[in-house]
């Protein structure tokens, strides 16, 4: 531990797993306090296994082993007033609030003149609703600290179009308006907004049958890892097919630390190359 978040309280949504566990674990080795807030359980029109409780009780156990402190809840993103009072309870057990990551989120695959209104619906709902619901539950308390960061992840269909995921895009470039202009209304209070871009990560959202076989419809047969990494790589310039929470979580370390005091309206890619395909 360096100490590069020493005494700071950092929320993290969708903090069960993959990158939200991998921020939580993160600060934590920096000296954060950690507010760990997941659904932990499934969302209609989803077909990727939902995280669980047990999921969540795994990062409270990664997150005490790196010496940090962290309370927990079971919330959802689209519900602003569990996730404002879950906010403000846990805020004031550790005395405040410094630090915002919006990372939540669902995946799902349909062509855009193809898809339901359900599907398109929940997507917006919880990956664009979702975040300004909880950059509104969370700016009161970044504000009455005296400044902070908010730090929201978008996605490499945040800054380029990909196809059969138009409602996934959509949410995603709305998340870099929605940052830009919390940027500007934020500015003022010392509170800090930029957004995030990775690839594809290696995270359950990802590594399972419903996504490989979307990535590899020349096969006749579920695509095995080995097979979907395959095609994964011919999205980035880097020769790998996908980058690792970790990475992610360090780039969100960077803008929430004071390395990055004067960064804000940011996109930062971490995205071994793939907006420059």
């Amino acid at each position: 531990m360096t100490g590069r978040l020493s005494n700071k309280v950092a929320l993290i949504t969708g903090a069960a797993r993959g990158i939200g566990r991998a921020q939580a674990v993160r600060f934590a080795e920096e000296g954060a306090n950690v507010i760990a807030v997941d659904l932990c359980g499934p969302v209609d029109t989803v077909r990727v296994p939902p995280s669980t409780p047990a999921d969540l009780a795994e990062t409270v156990r990664l997150v005490e082993q790196a010496g940090g402190r962290i309370s927990t809840c079971v919330a959802d993103v689209r519900d602003a007033d569990a996730l404002a009072s879950t906010v403000t309870r846990n805020a004031e057990h550790f005395g405040g609030l410094d630090i915002v990551c919006a990372t939540a989120g669902i995946t799902s695959r349909a062509a855009a003149v193809d898809m339901s209104e359900e599907t398109w619906r929940t997507m917006i709902d919880v990956n664009l609703t979702g975040v300004w619901h909880t950059c509104t539950a969370t700016a009161p308390h970044l504000i009455e600290r005296g400044g902070g960061s908010i730090v929201l992840v978008s996605s490499i269909a945040g800054m380029r179009g990909l196809g059969g995921v138009a409602h996934y895009t959509a949410a995603k470039h709305g998340v870099v308006g929605l940052m830009r202009s919390l940027a500007h209304d934020l500015a003022p209070h010392a509170v800090r907004v930029n957004t995030l871009h990775p690839t594809n990560v290696d995270t359950p959202l990802i590594q399972n049958d419903a996504v490989r076989a979307a990535f590899r419809p020349d096969l006749d047969h579920p695509p095995n890892r080995a097979e979907f990494a395959e095609a994964a790589a011919r999205m980035n310039l880097l020769p790998v097919p996908w980058v690792e929470p970790v990475d992610v979580a360090n780039a969100s370390l960077f803008l929430a630390s004071d390395e990055a005091r004067y960064i804000t309206a940011a996109c930062l890619p971490i995205d071994a190359g793939a907006t420059q395909r």
